[in-house]
């Protein structure tokens, strides 16, 4: 898949398949692509925590408060993406641009593990509602929890929809 097919396919999963594991090399493809995303200054503000197991349950109960995500059940590895300090050039690129870089690195990681596991053939949802105190708690964590990415084979019965998006000539000028 080109980048482009890769975007076309990708979509938030709602429906996992529960019978089906990942595999390690799958996973592991994702986490080395993880690894490679840009930050600001190369800083890698963030840490990423993968859950498996009963580890992963219980992450997944700490981001359906309010009866949130419950499709979420079944997804089989849940990918924490934690708040980490900055190195220092970025830390005085951020103090003299005003302008917090971490959850922007957060952002284009998360881009790039849902991407590379679009290409692995997984689904995947990024999750932003989350009990932050309650994963950092599960998974040991001192880096505030901003984003959980949930994992895992989509449904047979789970077809790709269409994307409804601005039309173009809202989204971008050129000049």
């Amino acid at each position: 898949m080109n980048f482009t097919e890769i975007a076309k396919a990708r979509q938030s999963c709602r429906s996992y398949d529960a019978s089906r594991e990942v595999e390690e090399e799958k996973l592991q493809a994702i986490i080395e692509t993880a690894r490679l995303s840009p930050s600001a200054c190369n800083s890698q503000p963030y840490h990423i925590t993968v859950c498996r197991g009963e580890t992963a349950k219980k992450v997944i109960k700490a981001c359906q408060g309010m009866g949130m995500n419950k499709f979420a059940s079944d997804a089989k590895v849940m990918i924490v993406l934690s708040e980490e300090s900055y190195n220092k050039s970025a830390a005085v690129g951020a103090k003299i641009k005003d302008n917090d870089f971490r959850s922007i690195d957060i952002g284009i990681l998360s881009a790039y593990i849902t991407a590379e596991a679009t290409a692995q053939g997984l689904g995947t949802c990024i999750l932003g509602w989350l009990d932050s105190g309650k994963i950092m708690e599960i998974c040991h964590l001192d880096g505030t929890v901003r984003l959980v990415i949930a994992v895992g084979y989509a449904k047979e019965d789970d077809k790709l929809r269409n994307k409804v998006r601005k039309d173009m000539d809202k989204l971008v000028t050129q000049r």
